[in-house]
């Protein structure tokens, strides 16, 4: 992301860490099974294999938990004081850049999780900016407060 001549970064929105949380969980379940047969498998091999065995399975365990958290939070929305930014990692090496200029706004819509979302730790949802010429949409999954995101941009916008 470059920014252009006389453009200045108001603001950077991040996922927000609960659905993080969730995912962790998730990955946890995941890697309790092999944990799980080793257990079981245990009085079958030496100790040094037994060792190895789950030495493995925490690094890989490690390595996964890396990679979600990096795709996780690089991602975010950028608001200056002439475009929207949304920087999506889709893996480690693959980046997808969208913008859209304040002035080409249309719509904005948000979608926040239910009841609960009154309190700070559900407070998240989705949040859609579409443009004027249909083309340009910004999807951000997960965001923290998608209505005070929505807010904030057309607080910026009349500016």
């Amino acid at each position: 992301m470059e920014l252009r001549k006389g453009e200045r970064v108001y603001k950077i929105f991040h996922h927000h860490p609960t659905p993080f949380m969730f995912k962790t969980i998730r990955v946890m379940f995941m890697i309790f099974p092999f944990f799980f047969f080793l257990y079981l498998i245990r009085s079958s091999v030496s100790n040094s294999t037994f060792f190895w065995l789950n030495f493995t399975i925490f690094v890989v365990f490690a390595l996964v938990m890396f990679y979600i958290s990096f795709v996780y939070w690089m991602d975010r929305l950028v608001v200056t004081n002439q475009r929207v930014i949304y920087i999506d990692w889709r893996f480690l090496t693959v980046r997808h850049e969208v913008e859209a200029f304040l002035n080409d706004i249309q719509d904005i819509k948000t979608r926040e999780n239910g009841v609960l979302s009154i309190f700070w730790l559900f407070d998240y949802g989705l949040f859609k900016l579409d443009t004027s010429s249909s083309r340009v949409t910004i999807v951000f999954e997960d965001a923290p407060d998608p209505e005070g995101v929505r807010r904030y941009i057309f607080h910026v916008k009349q500016q």
